[in-house]
């Protein structure tokens, strides 16, 4: 009796479509997802159960290391000159354009304003190693902070303020910056936490 031949099949699989998904889901992670900002100072947040989140858009953040230091971040640049523009005005402190497009693109700031200009002549760099030992004054004789919040709030009414705090802030440094919005009239804000867990036995 004679053999049957089988047909031999080829094994090669067509890939095509599977690459196509995979840039595809690439494509939409790279544009939906948001790149942490780059921060002056590290700080450790207190931990909350809150699971409130504030928006990712029109969001100016006061960051309070433990020593006091007060730095502040906007997420939108057009904000940015134009509360550096309100601020030049108010104190009589001029910037040339490379200054102010310097300002345009930095993430956060926290240098007194008289002393702006030659901080933004500094290399990005020695900006990035030296802004950590500023801040922004926040005194009785001196509180510009409540300036450049003043400044923000008018270059953009829809801003939302939050604060992020070192858990090893002294509460006084706290009540300096809230007692400095009050004066303003900026009374609803958002305090910064980090997401709490709880024991199995509470969660219940």
């Amino acid at each position: 009796m004679a053999k049957v031949k089988v047909k031999r099949k080829s094994t090669l699989i067509d890939m095509t479509a599977m690459s196509d998904v995979t840039v595809l889901l690439l494509t939409f992670f790279m544009l939906t997802s948001t790149f942490v900002q780059k921060e002056p100072v590290q700080v450790s947040t207190p931990s909350s159960v809150s699971e409130i989140k504030i928006p990712e858009i029109n969001v100016l953040q006061v960051l309070v290391e433990p020593s006091g230091k007060i730095f502040i971040s906007l997420d939108k640049q057009e904000d940015r000159v134009n509360v550096l523009n309100a601020m030049s005005s108010m104190y009589g402190v001029p910037f040339t354009p490379e200054q102010i497009n310097k300002f345009r693109l930095a993430n956060s700031f926290g240098v007194p304003i008289k002393q702006m200009p030659g901080f933004l002549d500094l290399k990005s760099d020695i900006q990035d190693q030296t802004l950590k030992n500023y801040g922004i004054p926040c005194d009785s004789a001196n509180n510009e902070f409540k300036e450049w919040v003043r400044a923000a709030r008018k270059a953009n009414r829809d801003l939302k303020i939050a604060i992020k705090a070192d858990q090893a802030t002294p509460y006084d440094k706290i009540k300096n910056v809230m007692s400095s919005l009050q004066d303003i009239k900026e009374n609803r804000y958002n305090l910064l936490t980090s997401l709490k867990t709880l024991p199995a036995e509470e969660e219940q």
